[in-house]
């Protein structure tokens, strides 16, 4: 009996023992020190292993944002044309036309771009006349899409490029001259209202207000003439 029982203790103990140890194992982790630690290690690499994506160009729609002027509104059925042949948003399209000339297809700046996208002479022949509004957005539109892919489909770096030409975007933001910054700034926000699908853009009557308004004036007031 007194053998029996002392059996019995043993394995009681052994029991006792080993149920320690499995305890034990667990506890390390259940360790406050440690359990930060190791729990804290899993969780970040968990987010750091999720890949973040740039902000891009939309995929391509049958139709342009409410919002955009009157005059832009008039060329969308060519803007959605334009777009597809450029394999482009015509969102993104229509938001480089509204900047750009407000739909006019005679604007002309002061630096000589000319037509609906404002393309600089060089970039026609002599055979073609830039202010063909067809001419104007294949020439306009094919540098864009040169821009985009450039960028990697990053459409605000695109705008940028658009504007300030290629090279002078892939430069730092800091070196910049004001205007592609300031042009980045009306494209990108106004293109990520269309895309939104919001029926206003703020930053569209912002745009406005610091003269754009002129620019749809004369655009409507040309269009007004044309059959």
């Amino acid at each position: 009996m007194q053998h029996e029982e002392l059996l019995s203790s043993s394995k009681d103990l052994y029991e006792d023992r080993e149920a320690a140890l499995g305890q034990s194992c667990l506890s390390v982790f259940l360790f406050p020190p440690f359990s930060v630690l190791f729990f804290g290690t899993l969780l970040f690499w968990g987010l750091t292993s999720i890949p973040v994506q740039p902000a891009h160009a939309a995929e391509p729609t049958t139709q342009i944002a409410s919002f955009f002027a009157a005059s832009v509104q008039r060329w969308e059925p060519q803007i959605i044309e334009w777009a597809a042949e450029h394999d482009l948003d015509p969102n993104l399209v229509a938001t480089v036309m509204q900047i750009e000339s407000c739909g006019d297809p005679q604007a002309v700046s002061r630096a000589g771009a000319m037509g609906l996208f404002q393309v600089m002479p060089y970039h026609f022949t002599e055979s073609e006349n830039s202010l063909v509004p067809y001419t104007n957005a294949q020439r306009g539109l094919s540098y864009l899409k040169n821009s985009l892919e450039h960028f990697d489909g990053n459409a605000s770096l695109a705008l940028a490029g658009y504007n300030g030409g290629i090279n002078g975007a892939s430069r730092p933001a800091s070196q910049w001259a004001q205007e592609i910054i300031d042009y980045r700034y009306w494209g990108e926000n106004i293109y990520a209202d269309a895309i939104a699908g919001k029926n206003t853009s703020p930053v569209l009557q912002e745009w406005l207000e610091a003269g754009g308004a002129s620019l749809c004036a004369q655009a409507e007031q040309r269009l007004a003439v044309v059959p």
